[in-house]
């Protein structure tokens, strides 16, 4: 499996791993969608079950509910271990929500979406 190849959004060029999703990055060239863009950086290291199923949850997840306002960087920290530092990582697989602010983690491999939907702020808890 590879990640997605690399678009000028993301940080490092991560092939390792053979998921062939074309919408994994998107480039925002409007003037207007510059403020409804979604920056999201998931963590990974290599080839690991839990870090490719948070990946195929976070696509499913953002096509579902940001219908194409968004963009991941996927970095992968057995290639770039310095990069963790940036977001203060200590777990993988993790998400940051960068964009919109205020920036936002989630530790795991985003299976639970209302959980997901709630930490991105995407979705109001139900109480």
């Amino acid at each position: 499996m590879k990640w997605p190849k690399a678009a000028k959004c993301l940080i490092t060029k991560n092939n390792s791993m053979g998921i062939d999703d074309k919408v994994a990055s998107r480039n925002y060239d409007s003037p207007g969608e510059e403020n409804d863009k979604w920056i999201l950086r998931l963590y990974v290291a290599g080839q690991t079950p839990k870090c490719v199923t948070a990946f195929v949850n976070l696509k499913k997840i953002c096509e579902d509910q940001l219908h194409g306002k968004y963009s991941i960087e996927v970095i992968d920290l057995l290639q770039n271990p310095q990069l963790s530092r940036d977001d203060q990582i200590l777990a993988i697989p993790t998400l940051v929500r960068k964009l919109p602010v205020p920036v936002r983690k989630i530790i795991g491999d985003l299976s639970d979406t209302e959980r997901v939907l709630v930490g991105l702020d995407i979705r109001q808890k139900k109480i």
